[in-house]
């Protein structure tokens, strides 16, 4: 399987075209639809439900998108549609909503957030419902997680779609819940071949590791995360094939 020159071809919108300001939160319908009216690429996050369905959320907690609290794990998917998103007229999109709206006319780049808590086997429930949702799905997709025991749970439901590894340098400050063992495995993009891993998409900030040169040297595409400024574009363009932004019109 490789990547779609699809997601290649375009700068894809971080958590969607989302600008609060303008009533678009991240990884809204209405966030969704600009980026679909621009032309861009859509990555988006999945968090799991209490009752086993793939909702569209980056965070664990609803708190800081959110005027609820506590974890999105712990509510029902009939409850988290009814939770509005702050800074829009909303609420939290089950995928298979997104899915609909998307409807193909975009490349649609799906996080799978990790399960386990500290990048573990603890996974396959949430896999399971995106796989099922996305097994008749026609349009251009590609699924993608830090955890690579995600990627490859997602690979074994046999959809046929490319996935990719989300990866980092794991600087141990900036991953304070994972152990440094795990940080200093995962560094070092053990998990390509094992996963079915066709790209990666890696912090921009760690674009000089010798071991994405080393993965770029063999064809695999490099996309990265999260760009911010026309000025960080121009300098992760240089190693990266295509960036994941937000903030700016990239």
């Amino acid at each position: 399987m490789t990547l779609p020159a699809i997601f290649l071809d375009r700068p894809i919108a971080h958590r969607a075209l989302h600008d609060v300001a303008a009533g678009r939160p991240e990884n809204s319908r209405a966030a969704i639809k600009a980026a679909i009216a621009g032309g861009y690429g859509i990555e988006i996050d999945l968090q799991l439900s209490a009752d086993g369905q793939a909702m569209v959320f980056h965070d664990y907690g609803l708190h800081r998108l959110t005027s609820a609290e506590g974890p999105v794990r712990q509510r029902t998917a009939a409850d988290l549609a009814t939770i509005p998103l702050t800074g829009g007229n909303e609420t939290i999109p089950g995928f298979a909503e997104i899915l609909d709206l998307v409807a193909g006319r975009v490349p649609l780049l799906i996080e799978i957030k990790d399960q386990d808590g500290a990048m573990g086997p603890d996974v396959g429930p949430l896999e399971q419902a995106a796989a099922a949702l996305l097994a008749d799905y026609t349009g251009p997709a590609a699924v993608m997680s830090f955890n690579p025991h995600s990627v490859a749970a997602f690979a074994a439901q046999g959809t046929g779609l490319p996935v990719g590894l989300t990866t980092s340098g794991y600087d141990e400050t900036d991953w304070k819940l994972l152990p440094a063992e795990t940080c200093r495995t995962l560094r070092t993009i053990p998990d390509v071949a094992r996963t079915g891993a066709c790209f990666i998409s890696h912090d921009h900030r760690d674009l000089g590791n010798p071991r994405v040169a080393e993965l770029k040297a063999q064809g695999l595409p490099v996309l990265c995360w999260t760009i911010r400024t026309p000025e960080e574009e121009a300098q992760a363009r240089k190693v990266a094939d295509n960036v994941t932004f937000e903030g700016y019109a990239a």
